[in-house]
């Protein structure tokens, strides 16, 4: 008998529009490769996603700025398309928070958990998880909430400088608006500046205290909450690396086994009586030696699958398992098992791995994603290169030249998208950022994605990540790193 129950399919839904989500992908081939059938609602243009052998059949998604409403409607257009009822996976906190909303209205087209909007909204909200942690006595760094923009600055008065700030539902954020979900404030003008666009980020500011990153402070742990609230599958994982460094997602991580952290995941769980699939971010405080909850997202974290444990099941899978009503069996862990984003740490992907690894993008039994993603990440680091030139010679020439909307410098971050382009994407690594930051390629992993050595063919990948290097270098001097970028409390969102 197969692992999952393949009589039922499944719907990957994700409603932002980040074309590389490489949690989309591993959900894609989680649930493919156990033979279920796969349709996924999400924007795929320019991703490569839709290039799966595993997807059956795509979707059109709801906007990104969709309406509960407008949410159930376009579920329930698919669910008419596959004409029986599927398990639905949500792949970023929007579509988490909509279809837990509206978990009455699809109750009977899906399977869902028993999970409340108020509750997937709660954990999700940053302002409320502060709430959260104080009543399951859980660290979390000290957050105030400013009224006005003299309490912004008397806030990080308070909390010294830097300081952190957060909007606390970062999925409102507008897209093309310039703001990021997370910035280092460095002085009371720019807290100030920050608060007053509150109303255009449609959610409270927030500023809290920073904890410095450093090695081994960073870590996460994904787990699924069954129907009985036991926590089941994944496991704690330690950040090796992010991107952009300090703060930002998993590049590079490890399956490490932590009693402290999963004793803490499960107490939250219990706290809340929640259910469903959980990607929490921790950081750890040298000074206290206490691990602070940064993070609670109601949804598969976009590198979970490290968490592939010794009976082939990760989160996914153990919500198809629950949902279809199959025990979900207890593997062993696989300790020491590296997950590596390509794109962001091709280097980390030639290394040896003697205790496996997943590649998010390469697999042996679905190559062209992996293959797609190169072209397609080519011409997005091309796209942000040229603006970032134009923004330069701009910058160094004055007069009239400042006043082309071509060269108009950005604002401090990542350039912002052109009106009417899909989501940005990611950040671009760039000379200046670590070494196994920069976007070139990486091999494919071998058999079960436990690869240990580059192939022969990398040749080919070597060659282009020489060309790609000498790119980036010219831009050194104008970096992701600015007085915006984050480096403390909170990771980049992945979405």
């Amino acid at each position: 008998m197969p692992l999952l129950d393949t009589r039922v399919p499944a719907v990957v839904l994700r409603i932002d529009r980040n074309p590389f989500h490489h949690g989309t992908l591993g959900a894609v081939r989680s649930l493919g490769r156990a033979g279920v059938e796969v349709h996924v609602v999400a924007d795929t243009a320019g991703s490569p996603v839709h290039r799966s052998r595993f997807v059956h059949r795509l979707h059109t998604p709801p906007p990104p700025d969709a309406s509960p409403d407008d949410v159930r409607a376009v579920l329930h257009r698919v669910a008419d398309r596959i004409g029986r009822p599927a398990v639905l996976v949500p792949m970023d906190d929007a579509s988490a928070i909509a279809t837990a909303r509206a978990r009455a209205a699809l109750a009977s087209r899906y399977l869902l958990p028993e999970l409340s909007g108020a509750l997937a909204e709660r954990v999700a909200d940053k302002a409320e998880l502060a709430a959260v942690c104080a009543a399951a006595d859980v660290p979390h760094p000290l957050t105030l909430v400013p009224d006005s923009a003299a309490e912004a600055a008397s806030g990080v008065r308070r909390l010294g400088l830097p300081a952190v700030a957060k909007w606390s539902r970062p999925w409102l954020l507008p897209a093309g608006a310039g703001l990021r979900s997370t910035v280092l404030v460095r002085s009371e003008r720019q807290a100030r500046e920050l608060y007053a666009r509150t109303e255009e980020a449609g959610s409270r500011l927030l500023l809290q205290e920073y904890l410095p990153p450093g090695r081994d402070r960073d870590w996460f742990f994904h787990g699924y909450a069954d129907r009985s609230g036991a926590v089941r599958a994944g496991g704690p994982g330690r950040k090796q690396l992010a991107w952009p460094r300090g703060a930002g997602l998993t590049a590079v991580g490890r399956w490490t086994p932590h009693p402290r952290l999963r004793e803490v995941a499960e107490r939250v769980v219990g706290e809340l009586g929640y259910r469903g699939v959980l990607d929490l971010d921790f950081r750890h405080c040298a000074v206290t030696d206490r691990y602070h909850l940064l993070d609670f997202n109601p949804r598969p974290g976009a590198q979970f699958r490290l968490f592939e444990d010794g009976a082939g099941v990760d989160v996914v899978r153990a919500l198809h398992l629950d949902l279809t009503g199959r025990p979900v069996p207890a593997g062993l862990p696989r300790s020491g098992r590296e997950f590596v984003v390509e794109n962001y740490a091709p280097l980390a992907a030639l290394r040896a791995a003697p205790s496996g690894r997943e590649l998010a993008w390469h697999a042996p039994d679905d190559r062209v994603p992996g293959w797609a993603m190169w072209g397609l990440w080519g011409r997005h680091v091309s796209r942000r290169l040229r603006r970032r030139l134009r923004a330069t010679a701009g910058a160094a020439v004055p007069g009239p030249v400042l006043a082309a909307p071509s060269a108009a410098p950005a604002a401090a971050g990542p350039a912002a998208a052109p009106a009417g382009e899909p989501h940005a994407g990611p950040p671009v690594p760039v000379a200046g950022s670590s070494p196994t930051s920069l976007p070139f390629p990486a091999p494919a992993a071998s058999a079960h994605s436990a690869a240990s050595v580059a192939p022969a063919d990398s040749v080919t990948a070597m060659t282009a990540m020489t060309a790609m290097t000498s790119v980036t270098s010219v831009t050194s001097a104008n970096s992701m790193t600015s007085v915006n970028s984050v480096s403390g409390n909170e990771k980049a969102s992945s979405r």
